[in-house]
């Protein structure tokens, strides 16, 4: 019976490890309210990784709430980037508003859906939130990353980045926050990291 008891509790914590408390509920209102702060690098020097040779455009710095998150493991970015997070700032980061939508990542990609009427006007969701290619500087800021959750309010500061690697493959990141489509997501060199509310 001892051993039964300690089998189910081992399961027990190899389930919620993996399945359980993975999203924070912070409630509603604006959690993270200012839009993140951009300056263009105009004499960026080089940075190389692994096989990447990384090229800085603006330096970075964004509060705000991981919407989603979803980690990659699979393909030849995944070394360089092995984390996307979708990122909402302003209305974007209150439960009241972000509730009503349906909000998923696959392939790299960041998707919304809402049954009926946006609550907010589609173009400032668009504008207040984004989908976040996060190339950690180190092995310890990749930690930091790994420990976000899904419904936390966090800081992050870096460069957003031209990534070039030696076969011709290239991602370059949005510099604008009014942009949609294949070409909107920030590719983001994060340097340092922390969680703003758990």
């Amino acid at each position: 019976m001892q051993k039964l008891i300690i089998y189910g509790a081992v399961l027990l914590a190899i389930f919620s490890l993996f399945y359980g408390g993975s999203d924070v509920v912070l409630g509603p209102g604006v959690k993270a309210a200012a839009a993140p702060i951009q300056n263009a690098i105009k004499f960026p020097a080089p940075i190389s990784m692994k096989e990447f040779a990384i090229t800085p455009l603006a330096s970075y710095s964004i509060t705000a709430k991981i919407l989603s998150r979803k980690t990659y493991r699979m393909g030849p970015q995944s070394a360089l980037s092995p984390f996307d997070f979708a990122l909402g700032w302003g209305n974007m980061s209150d439960e009241s508003f972000i509730s009503q939508f349906e909000i998923g990542q696959s392939g790299r990609w960041y998707n919304w859906s809402i049954p009926g009427e946006p609550p907010i006007p589609m173009k400032e969701v668009s504008q207040s939130s984004a989908n976040v290619y996060l190339i950690p500087a180190s092995s310890a800021v990749k930690a930091v990353l790994g420990d976000m959750k899904q419904g936390q309010v966090v800081s992050l500061q870096g460069k957003l980045v031209r990534v070039d690697s030696a076969d011709g493959w290239q991602w370059e990141s949005s510099l604008t926050r009014d942009d949609t489509g294949s070409r909107a997501c920030e590719v983001f060199y994060v340097e340092s990291g922390f969680t703003v509310i758990h």
